[in-house]
Order: C-alpha cells, then sequence, then structure tokens
C-alpha cells in the first residue's frame, strides 16, 4: 500500500471513529448522566452543536437526500480538510492543533502525537504544548520520551510540582526504572509544593523500593499530615514494616 493509501486509509478510520463518537454522543446527550466524573487537566469533549432532528417530514425520500447532503459536508469533509490543512501547511500551528484534537477527542494518542510534534516545531517554547507532548508519550508508554519532554518543559517552567512528579514518575516505570533520579525528582516537586500530595506519596513508595526506611517514613509523616485520609497510606505503612 503506497503512502497516499495509507494515509487516506487512516483519515477514514477517523472519520468513522468521529462519527460513530458523535452519534452516540448524540444519543447520550438525551438523558442525564447518573453520575459526574471529575475531569482532569486533559479531558476535552467534542462541542455540543450539533442541530436538532427535524420533526417535520420522515421516509425513504428524506433519509436518502439527507445521505447525500452529508457526503459532501458535515463531520466527514471537516475532518478530512483539517487534516489536509494541517499536512499542507507545517508552518501552521492552529492547524496543527486543530488536527491533533481530532485524534485526541476520539482516543487515538498516536495520531495526536504526530500533529503535536509538528505543533511544537512552529512554538517550540509553548509550555502547554510540551507538557502535552510528555502527557502522550506517559499514557503511550513511552516513558523515556515523557522525560525529555518534561524536561523540556521544566526549562521553561521550572517551579511546576506536578511536572517535576511526573518526571520522577517517567523515570520509576521506565525500563530499567532509575529510583535515584526518581526520588530526585519528587523530591524537587516537594521544594516548588512541600505539600503535594501526589509527590509525597511517589516518594513514599519510591523510598521504600530503594530500601531507605527512614527516609520513608518521614516522607509517609508529611504524607499524614497534608491528608490523613490518602488511601495509599495504610499500605505504604505496612510494606514500610
Amino acid at each position: 500500500m503506497n503512502k497516499q493509501n495509507y494515509l487516506y486509509g487512516i483519515i477514514g478510520l477517523l472519520v468513522g471513529l468521529l462519527i460513530g463518537y458523535i452519534g452516540s454522543d448524540a444519543i447520550n446527550r438525551s438523558a442525564p448522566s447518573p453520575s459526574a466524573a471529575v475531569a482532569s487537566g486533559n479531558e476535552s469533549e467534542l462541542p455540543a452543536n450539533h442541530p436538532p432532528a427535524d420533526g417535520g417530514g420522515s421516509g425513504v425520500a428524506d433519509s436518502t437526500a439527507n445521505s447525500s447532503a452529508n457526503s459532501s459536508s458535515g463531520p466527514q469533509a471537516d475532518v478530512i480538510a483539517a487534516i489536509e490543512k494541517a499536512r499542507k501547511e507545517p508552518s501552521n500551528l492552529e492547524a496543527q492543533m486543530k488536527a491533533a484534537e481530532l485524534f485526541k477527542q476520539i482516543g487515538r494518542d498516536e495520531g495526536a502525537l504526530e500533529f503535536y510534534e509538528r505543533a511544537v516545531r512552529v512554538k517550540p517554547k509553548e509550555l502547554n504544548l510540551l507538557t502535552t507532548l510528555g502527557n502522550i508519550n506517559f499514557d503511550l508508554k513511552r516513558y523515556a520520551e515523557a522525560g525529555k519532554w518534561y524536561q523540556s518543559a521544566l526549562k521553561v517552567n521550572p517551579g511546576d510540582a506536578t511536572v517535576w512528579m511526573d518526571l520522577g514518575s517517567s523515570y520509576y516505570l521506565r525500563e530499567p526504572r532509575d529510583l535515584d533520579k526518581a526520588i530526585n525528582a519528587y523530591r524537587s516537586a516537594l521544594e516548588a509544593d512541600p505539600r503535594h500530595e501526589k509527590s509525597l506519596q511517589n516518594l513514599t513508595r519510591a523510598l521504600i523500593d530503594k530500601g531507605d526506611k527512614a527516609a520513608a517514613r518521614d516522607s509517609l509523616k508529611q504524607l499524614e499530615q497534608v491528608n490523613p485520609n490518602n488511601q495509599s497510606i495504610t499500605q505504604l505503612r505496612t510494606e514500610m514494616n
């Protein structure tokens, strides 16, 4: 299969997934959600801007007309146009971001990664882009690559405790893992924010794994002071003892 056919195959798959996502979303919006989810900073949703179904008229003629109209417009055409524009205009930051978000909205991080990498070439010191690239590589379990992007983000903003923590976890989870660098990164996170709960939790875990029980006890004590209800405390205390 040549490169052009491969590209259109990917676009076709993306269109199909996006249309299915939109159709499911439209159905789900007709009833209230049974529970409210806590959103993370990386979550996003498709815009709820789909027009309501026409209440008048039905039958084969209407269905055929709608199908014909949708074949040359609507979400399919928008997705294809956005991706093609991004590929044809590599210096267009907005186009790269739009294409990346289309892939991200349907959970295709590999596709999103390509366009975020294109975007960062246009704006190499954009903090959100650097962090996003770290997060996507982390989610794809490319921990060494994620660490490089987190380090780039920290050069722009060295006081971000969450990015320091994520850098530490990229060292902790990679193969082979590097406990010393993970611990140093977690401690840097706590220098930026001494009450950063997840960094205290991760630091305690890494110190236990390293066998430094004295330091682990101190870290666990700080975690208990920050949040005595942290669900990891009991397990960490058990493992340490």
